[in-house]
């Protein structure tokens, strides 16, 4: 499986700084973020190969603490985790709503407990 890759459109990302004890974020970084995804309504490109996660042109490595899940009453599926965007850490919040939805939440487990035990 070291070829492993899943790509979908997202409906909604959310990236923050995180944990709160690592290096703070300058405020141009932070900006550019909250412009190009935070707060950008249009669907987002993700990637997920084995040890990396893509969010359109932003590669997050180093993941940890990953949660994927269907909240209740939502045709959904969110994923939450931990990582490093170039040399700062971050927490990021990824949801999407397609109707191909449990296609995706069956693979991001497939590539969770293959890769992330």
């Amino acid at each position: 499986m070291s070829d492993f890759k899943i790509e979908y459109l997202a409906d909604k990302v959310f990236v923050h700084h995180w944990p709160k004890d690592t290096p703070v974020w300058n405020d141009s970084l932070q900006k550019e973020l909250d412009t190009s995804i935070n707060k950008n309504s249009k669907k987002k490109a993700i990637t997920v190969t084995t040890n990396q996660i893509q969010i359109e042109t932003y590669t997050f490595t180093s993941l940890q603490k990953i949660g994927i899940s269907i909240p209740f009453f939502k045709d959904e599926c969110t994923m939450i985790f931990e990582a490093q965007f170039e040399q700062v850490f971050a927490h990021i919040h990824i949801t999407m709503k397609s109707n191909n939805f449990l296609d995706i939440f069956n693979q991001l487990i497939s590539w969770k407990n293959n890769f992330y035990q």
